[in-house]
C-alpha cells in the first residue's frame, strides 16, 4: 500500500535514490538528506501511513521494535557519538513536512552539534485543579 504522490514511498519503490543503511519487509531506513548531524536517519514504514494518528497499533509495534536496533548501528558506526534523540512529528504544526509515518534518529555528539530541542516550562501556569482536568480529557478520550 503505497501513494504514488509520496516521496518516502517512491524512495521505497525505488523511484528516488536514497542512502538505505537498513530494510526489511516491515520498513526501510535511510540517511535524512538533510544530516541535521552526520548520521541523522529516517526510520519509515513500508506502508503509506501519514502519521502516528493513523498508525495501528500492530503497526506501531512492528516499526517502534526496530529502532534500538537501528540506532545501535548508528551508535556504533562512530565513536564519537554519545547520544541520540528519538523524534516522531506529526502534522504540520508539529514540523511534519512529509506526511508519510516516519521516526527521526538524530545521532549526538555534544551540546554544540547544532541540534537543539527547546522544552518551555509553564509549571507556574498550573494548579493541581488544572492538571486534573487535563488528566480528566485524556482519560475520558481511550476507546
Amino acid at each position: 500500500m503505497t501513494d504514488e504522490n509520496c516521496i518516502f514511498c517512491k524512495i521505497i519503490n525505488g523511484d528516488i535514490p536514497s542512502y538505505k543503511v537498513y530494510e526489511d519487509d516491515v520498513v526501510l531506513a535511510f540517511l535524512d538528506i538533510s544530516q541535521t548531524t552526520p548520521g541523522h536517519t529516517l526510520v519509515i514504514p513500508k506502508k503509506h501511513v501519514p502519521d502516528i494518528f493513523h498508525l495501528s497499533s500492530d503497526d506501531a509495534a512492528q516499526i517502534f521494535a526496530r529502532v534500538p536496533k537501528i540506532a545501535n548501528a548508528i551508535k556504533a558506526s562512530n565513536p564519537d557519538i554519545k547520544g541520540m534523540n528519538i523524534l516522531n512529528n506529526n502534522g504540520e504544526v508539529a514540523y511534519q513536512s512529509v506526511f508519510h509515518a516516519h521516526i527521526h534518529l538524530v545521532p549526538r555528539y555534544s551540546s554544540q552539534d547544532g541540534f537543539q530541542i527547546k522544552f518551555s516550562d509553564n509549571e507556574k501556569d498550573y494548579n493541581d485543579d488544572d492538571y486534573q482536568k487535563i488528566q480528566a480529557k485524556i482519560k475520558k478520550a481511550f476507546k
